[in-house]
């Protein structure tokens, strides 16, 4: 049903040599070349084509990346939009909120304070909540990442997915079900799957770090935690701001992708060796999100 309003984000197959890491085959899923400079655009227009949206709109909360694709998916489709996103949210993705024509209220200082406004104007006006990632809508939205991938990249052994609510990698768990190995990463400011996975269950965790405008959500969502207890290696691989900001200069010094923090975080596991690739290991990262300012990312 989505299928004709995102794009199929092309693969590229290129060699870990090629950024200092001993050779082997190494794939990249150039999600941020998606509409509204994210993955989040699948399930976005999951939610507004499979549910019914009132005459009050939609309303979503947002550490940045969810707004900006709810409000570009509105936009398509004929639909309000309001966007609840806290203050640490870039002004690239508060600027493209706005240039998409979504109410934008920002307020509070990190992504659960947007959600509590957000719930607030939805139980107002009876408008249409749009989650970023607990939400079944969302999962399957997702999860069609997981199908391009294992058709460009069948032969791939594992996927490094970056993690912040869960519902990226919750969608693709489902649908490769174990085919490929899949591998979570945090960075160490936001540790939120890390947490559940020690507790066994969703708990609170810090939410800080470069990318907490994208993978610090507070909590890994309950839907999505099920899923990825079943099917995503338990040993979570948890990196540091620098690290982050060193695979964002590799991405741009060997590809000249522009990569946010969260976008990078991924790939900065491999880079860092703090996921070590077997020797012949397939390994496939998504490069998940560009919604950035300039930068200068000259080493």
């Amino acid at each position: 049903m989505i299928r004709p309003y995102i794009r199929r984000t092309p693969l590229v197959a290129v060699d870990a040599a090629d950024f200092g890491l001993p050779s082997s085959p190494l794939y990249l899923k150039l999600e941020f070349m998606q509409h509204s400079g994210s993955f989040k655009a699948r399930g976005a227009f999951a939610n507004l084509l499979l549910r019914n949206v009132p005459s009050a709109g939609v309303v979503a909360a947002s550490g940045g990346n969810h707004g900006v694709a709810v409000a570009y998916a509105a936009r398509q489709l004929g639909v309000q939009a309001a966007i609840f996103v806290p203050s640490i949210t870039s002004p690239a993705k508060v600027d493209r909120i706005r240039a998409y024509g979504a109410e934008t209220v920002v307020g509070g200082d990190r992504y659960a304070d947007a959600l509590a406004a957000s719930q607030q104007r939805i139980a107002e006006t009876g408008a249409l909540g749009i989650h970023a990632f607990d939400q079944i809508e969302t999962l399957l939205g997702q999860g069609t990442v997981g199908l391009e991938i294992e058709a460009d990249a069948h032969d791939a052994d594992t996927l490094l997915l970056a993690v912040g609510g869960g519902g990226l990698i919750g969608g693709v768990a489902s649908w490769l079900g174990g085919r490929m190995r899949i591998v979570a990463v945090e960075p160490d400011g936001a540790p939120t799957l890390h947490a559940a996975f020690a507790a066994g269950r969703p708990v609170d965790a810090p939410a800080g770090g470069i990318a907490a405008d994208s993978l610090a959500p507070k909590r890994v969502g309950d839907l999505a935690f099920p899923i990825i207890q079943a099917h995503v290696e338990p040993e979570v691989v948890l990196v540091t701001d620098d690290e982050i900001r060193r695979a964002q200069v590799a991405l741009w010094n060997v590809l000249r992708i522009v990569a946010e923090p969260g976008g990078a975080a991924a790939f900065a596991a491999l880079l860092s060796q703090r996921y070590r690739a077997a020797a012949g290991e397939r390994v496939a990262v998504l490069v998940c999100g560009g919604n950035t300012t300039a930068v200068n990312f000259s080493e």
